[in-house]
């Protein structure tokens, strides 16, 4: 009795200094002086809790029963955190922008804010933490039988110290947890707790580790001799049992409730997910550096039969080091409470905001807006949530005797709460995932678990007749809890965790598929998804008759007088309102929800605010199917979709026009730099050779004539490259006067091709059908021969072929004739053709000379007289066509 009143004492001292660190931390919070408890180092450590009793004193345990099987444990969390950017901080950006307060809000809100599914997940999330708690409750108790030494008729007492660890917990929970109503405000006070926590569980192990290796065994390589000599340190892995091990424990990392409470909810920003991607796997190696010696050096110096899940505790007892050993009971007892702390609050907020806030609202159905504060239902609905939650855990386990090893219980719980994942992977990444998907996967891998892990984990003949077992319900054995569909010899829990899960998924996916969503969750579903593009929530509110007054009062009832002024206050000034109520717009109703959110969860909110805009009375029945989407919804999401697929098309054309702007502006600078070469150089020749021939006196009449002759040919390519700037002014103005006369097109062809190719007309093959070019026509065949002359010029100087080859073809169409130039070069680049016609633009940058004004002033005087000039894509050279009026509509012009 002196020995567990002095534990008694530790406990309590130690527990008043738990509660000194969160009023400390509490308080720090409220006078503003609280960053450091945003700390990265303080994230990190809240996450400590996923190492709970069963790690501090179960991993021994499972090390001396399957060897190194309990690293599956820690490598698939530490995965997860490595990997933190793919699927946490997807999740911490959901939750921060739908102000998401736990795992059941997360899938009701993804799901068209949906009470029934998160009634569902907050069921499974009770039922599947309640073996986790009792866990935590055994270790506690199994720690101070160690201590007390009880004799084999004080099972009554073992049981008094659950209960009473039950209560100081519950009561530690109500006055922490419950402090602030909106989840979204950071638990500083239990965070900081659970910090504390963790050093001390960590360093006990480290103490004791160390006292096991130095002081036992005498040092490392005599502690690393008996671990090769065990039959633990045989590298014996079954591939399949890891697989699914790992696989299971970094799907309770992300489901387990009290994960997700310090994961997601209470997380500030993505610096502390980059120190814990690294932080934490550190945290978790340094756990479970020592558990193999302990459980090596625990079998060969204590008597057989003894407990493996306490060698951390007894073997510092054996050794009379009851300082160390009172260490570890403190660090066994850390871990147990710290889970048991944060898992009753997150359970308490989903009990409270999906189950007990429903049944109130359908209980008080009408009175959304009457004056009163429903903060001091919510309250105490969690107290009482955090109290039933405790029971649950304590009635499991005196139901189930206390006598299953650790990391078995734990093990039942981690696949209860992994039935969440299908949905909640699929709803962050798959729009197509439905809310009848969800429901169907939950509840099919919900009641798989119950049959197949969880009834069988209470022992045959409690709840499961024992029967069932050998023979099956019925005697149908294919229905055997352990041999499910007669597969038969498989390990036990690997068969629960494959048929559960793949059923859950299949049936997540099936029903997705063949199903189809509301209006609101198309709309959820593309912001859960889209999250990085997400802006706002999902605009559900469109018209109503809500009075500002009204929403006032029911956000008053909610978040407390002064928070619900401000928030009005806030709006009010967004709004440019005179006053302090601002005019319930979308906006606004949208933002207060997502307020109200904070306090309630997504479905209850999203009601109460329905209750009020729409005048409506909210029904259970309602509640469970939040937001089935009326006729206006459906109105505005098919005008959403409309709105989107113009913007879409709308959004294409710009980036194309900005795109040929673009190139045209980069091809305006060349043709500047180019325009000045152009320029220059002629005027630079000319006054040269006229300085020469004013300066020098004796030149011969020979080179006289040659500087005159290289000042007229430059003066003359001057002229002609003003005449082009000038033509394309002209034209572009409008000011062209033209010259009809009559001829023949082979004629203009003729006086063409001469022209241009009498500099090296024989490097240019000209193929032409001269019966085809005896048409008659009426137009400025000046002007056509200028085109048609750029046309030749142009294939002279930019077909690549190692024999050019220019095709002149000339066909009719109806009254329309067709003058097509096409050689067999490579053609213009597919990204270029769209700006050939623009000024400025050049057909290659790599050829010398040219303005890019040719083919600018072609689609001009064409233009003009009729016609049309375009590029033609399905030929491998170039290919132009010049389309022109036959003769009988230019005379109509």
């Amino acid at each position: 009795m002196n020995t567990l009143n002095a534990l008694a004492a530790i406990s309590l001292a130690y527990v008043a200094l738990l509660f000194s660190v969160a009023f400390f931390a509490e308080r720090s919070a409220a006078r503003g002086r609280g960053a450091w408890l945003r700390s990265p180092v303080v994230y990190t450590l809240s996450l400590s809790i996923y190492c709970t009793g069963w790690t501090f004193y179960g991993a021994v345990g499972s090390a001396a029963r399957t060897g190194l099987e309990y690293l599956t444990i820690y490598l698939g969390p530490s995965l997860v955190m490595i990997g933190w950017w793919w699927i946490l901080r997807k999740l911490v950006r959901i939750a921060r922008s739908q102000r998401i307060t736990s795992v059941a809000d997360l899938i009701s809100s993804r799901y068209g804010k949906s009470n029934l599914l998160g009634v569902g997940v907050t069921i499974l999330a009770v039922v599947g933490t309640t073996p986790y708690i009792a866990l935590q409750l055994q270790s506690v108790t199994l720690s101070v039988e160690v201590f007390t030494r009880l004799d084999a008729g004080s099972e009554g007492r073992a049981d008094t110290t659950a209960f009473w660890v039950a209560v100081g917990l519950a009561v530690f929970t109500v006055i922490f947890g419950t402090r602030n109503l909106d989840s979204n405000e950071r638990h500083h006070g239990v965070v900081m707790a659970i910090a504390v926590e963790a050093v001390v569980k960590l360093t006990a192990l480290l103490a004791v580790g160390s006292f096991v290796v130095w002081g036992m065994a005498g040092g490392v390589s005599e502690t690393l001799a008996r671990i090769d000599a065990s039959d633990l340190g045989q590298w014996q892995v079954d591939g399949g049992r890891w697989a699914g091990l790992m696989l299971l424990s970094a799907a309770a990392f992300l489901c387990l409730p009290r994960m997700f409470q310090v994961l997601v909810v209470e997380n500030d920003n993505d610096a502390q997910l980059r120190t814990a991607a690294w932080a934490f796997p550190l945290y978790m190696m340094l756990m479970s550096f020592f558990v193999m010696p302990i459980a090596v050096i625990g079998m060969t110096h204590l008597p057989a039969g003894a407990n493996p899940d306490l060698f951390v505790l007894t073997l510092p007892l054996s050794q009379g080091q009851n300082g160390l050993a009172l260490l570890t009971f403190l660090g066994g007892f850390s871990s147990a409470t710290s889970m048991v702390i944060v898992a009753a609050i997150a359970l308490s907020t989903m009990v409270s905001n999906h189950i007990v806030m429903p049944i109130w609202l359908e209980l008080r159905r009408g009175t959304a807006s009457v004056s009163g504060d429903v903060r001091n239902v919510v309250l105490l609905s969690r107290r009482l949530s955090i109290g039933g939650v405790l029971l649950l855990g304590y009635l499991y386990y005196a139901l189930s005797g206390g006598g299953a090893a650790l990391a078995t219980i734990g093990l039942v719980s981690f696949t209860g709460v992994a039935q969440v994942l299908p949905a909640m992977l699929g709803g962050i990444f798959w729009r197509g995932a439905t809310r009848s998907g969800a429901l169907a996967g939950l509840t099919i891998g919900f009641a798989t678990w119950l049959y197949t892990l969880y009834l069988p984990s209470l022992g045959a003949g409690n709840l499961v007749p024992a029967t069932w077992f050998t023979e099956g319900p019925l005697g149908i054995g294919w229905l055997r809890p352990e041999a499910l569909f007669g597969i038969s010899g498989m390990d036990t829990l690997l068969h629960a965790v494959f048929w559960s899960l793949m059923l859950n998924t299949v049936a997540f996916f099936a029903v997705s598929v063949f199903s189809f969503p509301s209006p609101l969750e198309r709309l959820q579903g593309a912001q859960f998804v889209n999250i990085q593009q997400a802006q706002g929530g999902a605009r559900s509110w469109l018209h109503g008759t809500a009075q500002t007054e009204d929403l006032m009062i029911m956000a008053q009832r909610i978040l407390g007088a002064q928070d619900a002024r401000d928030l009005f206050r806030r709006e009010a000034e967004r709004q440019g309102t005179e006053g302090h109520l601002p005019a319930p717009t979308p906006e606004f109703l949208q933002r207060l929800e997502r307020t109200l959110a904070g306090s309630v969860g997504a479905a209850t909110a999203h009601a109460m605010v329905g209750q009020i805009v729409g005048g409506m009375a909210v029904s259970v029945e309602d509640l469970m199917a939040v937001a089935d989407e009326t006729a206006q919804m459906m109105e505005y999401s098919a005008r959403l979709e409309t709105q989107s697929r113009e913007l879409a098309r709308t959004a294409a054309e710009l980036r194309a026009a900005n795109d040929k702007l673009t190139r045209l502006s980069v091809q305006k600078d060349a043709f500047l730099s180019q325009i000045s070469h152009e320029l220059r150089t002629p005027m630079t020749s000319i006054r040269a050779f006229s300085e020469i021939l004013r300066d020098t006196e004796g030149l011969s009449r020979t080179d006289q004539n040659r500087y005159a002759s290289i000042i007229y040919e430059e003066a003359i390519r001057l002229t002609r490259l003003l005449d082009d700037l000038l033509d394309l002014s002209v034209l572009e103005n409008g000011q062209v006067s033209l010259n009809v006369t009559g001829g023949r097109l082979s004629d203009v062809i003729d006086r063409a091709v001469a022209a241009a190719l009498a500099d090296d007309g024989a490097r240019l093959k000209v193929l032409r059908q001269k019966a085809d070019e005896q048409v008659w026509l009426h137009t400025d065949l000046e002007r056509l021969s200028q085109v048609f002359i750029n046309l030749v010029a142009n294939a002279r100087k930019y077909c690549d072929a190692d024999s050019p080859e220019l095709d002149i073809r000339v066909h009719g169409a109806g009254d329309r004739l067709h003058v097509d130039f096409i050689d067999n070069g490579s053609g213009v680049a597919p990204e270029a053709r769209d700006v050939i016609f623009e000024k400025f633009a050049r057909v290659s940058d790599q050829k010398a000379g040219g303005a890019g004004l040719g083919l600018a002033i072609c689609r001009q005087i064409v233009a003009r007289l009729g016609g049309e000039i375009t590029y033609l894509q399905d030929h491998n050279g170039a290919a132009f066509r010049v389309d022109l009026p036959l003769p009988r509509q230019m005379a109509a012009q």
